[in-house]
């Protein structure tokens, strides 16, 4: 067992090394085993996240959302193509409904970025979200922490677009951009799917067409009228025509803006440190739950009959739950 161990951690010294190093390969080899779903996954991801401990939190993390159609992947693209303008490293992580037989990403939104495959300095991976609400995929966490730790000044996440469920991507990234287009529903409905709480920048995508100036004024009306605190971060409301690349060069400014106002502000550690403590939850749960699983299915199954009996309460089983473990 031992001899496993200093093996396993062997591998992924290597694999970090030669990641940190600038080799896709390598971070490739690391996301997969982060996503490996197989036995032994939890011993690879925990030597995994061992070694990149000491490399972690030196990326700006910008998670891109919006309801299906907008152009997210074509304005992930053309963003891609200005950040490298300006000389920054940059990993995409685009997140995909999962396939009902494979278990993997189904759309691949690397098709959609081919432009960038010959460039060493950006890194797509598509994720599948393997059944997991919010937009996002349940290691998305981790990638990040991978993409972080080989080296890229910037990760972007790029939620699968399912609409009203996507306000999970507000709490992972250091700045959320939220894009819209004309013909996608009116600002009523943007405001009941919740993105007025969760954008740092709102982008009007596919400008050039009949309505994105309403869609504008809109937006920026129902900004003006949220109740912030005077020292809290202003969102901006910009227009762009990613297909053509145009609008993206204030896109990328505007991201340089919210994250010195991060520092500045001393937001980003908050966020940051909201973050790793979400993260920390999740997988104590997530931990507990797999330990019922294996050992207090039984007990479990006695206390919800005991409930649905009306000879328990809820809390009490819950409180008795706890007591065993």
């Amino acid at each position: 067992m031992a001899d496993r161990h200093t093996d396993l951690q062997g591998q992924v010294d290597d694999l970090v090394t030669r990641a940190r190093g600038g080799e896709p390969r390598a971070v490739a080899r690391l996301l997969s085993w982060v996503e490996d779903a197989g036995p032994r996954s939890t011993e690879r991801l925990r030597a995994v996240m061992a070694g990149l401990a000491a490399y972690a939190g030196r990326a700006r993390v910008v998670g891109i959302t919006g309801a299906p159609g907008v152009g997210k992947s074509t304005t992930t693209s053309a963003l891609v193509s200005e950040l490298r303008r300006r000389e920054q490293r940059v990993a995409v992580l685009a997140i995909d409904p999962s396939s009902p037989f494979s278990g993997g990403a189904l759309l691949g939104d690397r098709i959609r970025m081919g432009d960038h495959a010959t460039d060493a300095g950006v890194f797509i991976r598509s994720m599948a979200s393997r059944g997991h609400l919010g937009g996002l995929a349940w290691t998305t966490p981790q990638a990040i922490r991978v993409c972080d730790a080989a080296g890229f000044d910037v990760v972007i996440v790029e939620t699968v677009g399912v609409g009203q469920s996507e306000v999970e991507i507000a709490g992972l990234a250091d700045t959320t951009v939220v894009l819209l287009a004309p013909g996608m529903g009116d600002g009523i409905q943007a405001a009941k799917a919740g993105i007025l709480e969760i954008g740092d920048l709102y982008v009007v995508n596919k400008a050039d067409r009949d309505g994105a100036d309403r869609v504008r004024r809109d937006l920026t009306g129902m900004l003006a009228l949220a109740d912030r605190r005077e020292e809290a971060w202003q969102p901006s409301v910009l227009a762009t025509v990613s297909s053509a690349g145009r609008g993206l060069d204030a896109v990328a400014d505007a991201l340089e803006e919210h994250h010195a106002w991060l520092v500045a502000s001393g937001e980003l550690d908050r966020r940051r440190s909201r973050r790793a403590r979400d993260e920390i939850e999740a997988i104590a749960l997530a931990a507990m739950r797999a330990r019922w699983a294996e050992t207090g299915a039984a007990r479990l199954d006695e206390l919800a009959g005991r409930v649905a009996a009306g000879g328990l309460d809820p809390y009490a089983a819950a409180d008795a739950l706890l007591a065993d473990r």
